[in-house]
C-alpha cells in the first residue's frame, strides 16, 4: 500500500497524511435549527479514528432559504459557532483533515422545505420523464441575488475556517446550483452569467475568488466537479476540461471528479466496461484530466478493493482515492487497508425494481447507517431498505423532519 500511504502536499502548503478520503454523503442529521447534531458530530469522531487523510462532510448549506433536505446543516452566520467548533475538533490529534462541503441547491431543493426555488434560469428539474419534477418552476435569480449568493459561499467558508475546519469543498457537481450555472441546459441566461462557457463558468470562479479572499492563500479549497452531466444539452466533457484549466489557473487545491445529475445519475454507478475492470466510475476521464493539470485530483466512485485503490493511486492519474458508501459499513477502512486486515469493502445496493425509487432509497439507507455510527451502533448491512424508506416517509408526512 505504498502509494496510498504517501503524504500529499497541496498547492497552498497543507499536507494530507495519506491518499484515502471519505467523500461527501448526505447525512440529513442536523437538529431542527439546522445546527450539527450530537449524532452527526459523533459520526465524524468515529471516522476520524479510522485513519483517513481527508474527511469531506455532506452538504452544508450557505442559505437557510435554500435547503436540499430537511435536516441539512446551514451555516450562514455564527449562531451555532460552538457546535461547529465541536464538529471541527473531532479530528484533533488524528492527522486527518476535515472539510465541510458547502453548497446551494438552486432548483434542486426540496419543495416541502423551501418557500420558492431559484436557479440560473426558470428551467424546472426533470425526473422520470416529468418536466416539472419538483412541482415548482424555479425563479431565475437576479443579478443582486447571484452576487449575494457568491458572498454567502465566502461568508460560510470564513465562519467554518474560524471554527477550526481545515479546509472547505465547493459542491460544483450533481446538478446543484454551481453545476446548474455551468450547464447550458439549466442555464439559458443571456447576460454575463449565461451563454458562452466563459460566462457560465463565471459563477464558480467568483465563488472560488470570494472564498479565497476571505480565507487566505494557504487555506485549502477544493471543488467537486462533474466530468459531464450525461444528458443531452448539458455540461460536456470538453467543457469540464476547460473549467479544470480555469480553476487550476486560479490555484485551487483539490479537484474531485464525479459526474451526472439527479436527472441523469451517473454518480450512482453507471460506467463503461473498461473502467469497471479498474473499479473507478470515471477513470477514463481523470486520465485525460491529468494531461492538462498538475492540480491534485481526487476520484470517487466504484472503489471496492484495496488492490484497486492502490493500482489507481500508483497510476499517477489521480492523487487521492475517494470512497463514500463503504465508509458507512467500514468506518475503520483506512486502518484496515494499511494493516492488511481487510482487502475488500463491498457496499450494499438496495433495489426494488423501480428505478425512480431505488436511487432515493439508497440515499436514505446510507443515511440510516451514518445515524447508527453516530449513535455508537455497529453498521447493519442487513437493515431493511423498505423499513428505512417507510420510516422516512412517516417523518415527512408527520412533518417531524421539519
Amino acid at each position: 500500500m505504498n502509494h496510498l500511504q504517501q503524504e500529499l502536499l497541496l498547492p497552498g502548503g497543507s499536507r494530507l497524511s495519506n491518499r484515502l478520503a471519505k467523500s461527501a454523503m448526505s447525512e440529513n442529521l442536523s437538529d431542527r435549527q439546522h445546527a450539527p447534531s450530537k449524532t452527526l458530530i459523533n459520526a465524524y469522531r468515529k471516522w476520524a479514528e479510522g485513519g483517513a487523510g481527508l474527511l469531506i462532510t455532506g452538504n452544508v448549506m450557505v442559505d437557510s432559504k435554500a435547503i436540499g433536505e430537511p435536516r441539512n446543516v446551514v451555516v450562514e452566520d455564527r449562531s451555532n459557532f460552538e457546535l461547529l467548533q465541536a464538529w471541527a475538533k473531532t479530528v484533533e490529534g488524528t492527522g486527518t483533515h476535515l472539510w465541510p462541503q458547502i453548497n446551494h441547491p438552486g432548483r434542486q431543493a426540496m419543495e416541502q422545505v423551501n418557500a420558492e426555488l431559484v436557479g440560473p434560469s426558470a428551467v424546472p428539474l426533470r425526473l422520470g420523464g416529468r418536466k416539472d419534477a419538483t412541482g415548482k418552476i424555479p425563479r431565475a435569480m437576479t443579478e443582486e441575488e447571484i452576487l449575494a449568493t457568491i458572498d454567502a459561499f465566502g461568508r460560510t467558508a470564513e465562519i467554518l475556517k474560524d471554527a477550526g475546519f481545515t479546509g472547505v469543498q465547493i459542491h460544483g457537481a450533481h446538478g446543484y446550483l454551481v453545476s446548474q450555472f455551468l450547464s447550458p441546459d439549466a442555464n439559458v441566461r443571456e447576460d454575463r452569467w449565461g451563454g458562452s462557457l466563459d460566462n457560465r463558468a463565471r459563477f464558480v470562479l467568483e465563488v472560488y475568488r470570494n472564498i479565497r479572499s476571505r480565507v487566505g492563500e494557504s487555506y485549502p479549497i477544493g471543488i467537486k466537479l462533474n466530468s459531464a452531466d450525461f444528458q443531452r444539452g448539458g455540461f460536456t466533457e470538453e467543457e469540464s476540461m476547460q473549467v479544470i484549466r480555469l480553476l487550476s489557473a486560479e490555484g485551487i487545491d483539490l479537484i474531485e471528479i464525479s459526474g451526472g445529475t439527479y436527472e441523469a445519475p451517473a454518480m450512482m454507478g453507471a460506467r463503461r466496461d473498461s473502467t469497471a475492470k479498474r473499479e473507478a466510475y470515471f477513470m477514463d476521464y481523470i486520465e485525460k484530466a491529468r494531461q492538462i493539470t498538475d492540480t491534485p485530483l481526487m476520484l470517487t466512485g466504484g472503489f471496492r478493493t484495496a488492490a484497486g485503490m492502490e493500482e489507481a493511486a500508483a497510476s499517477g492519474a489521480l492523487d487521492v482515492v475517494g470512497l463514500a458508501r463503504p465508509f458507512t459499513l467500514y468506518p475503520d477502512l483506512p486502518k484496515e487497508i494499511f494493516s492488511g486486515s481487510r482487502q475488500e469493502f463491498p457496499a450494499q445496493h438496495q433495489t426494488t425494481g423501480v428505478k425512480a425509487v431505488d436511487g432515493f432509497m439508497n440515499i436514505i439507507w446510507y443515511e440510516a447507517q451514518i445515524k447508527r455510527l453516530g449513535k455508537d451502533k455497529a453498521p447493519r448491512p442487513e437493515l431493511s431498505a423498505w423499513g428505512v424508506f417507510l420510516s422516512y416517509l412517516c417523518l415527512i408526512l408527520g412533518k417531524k423532519f421539519f
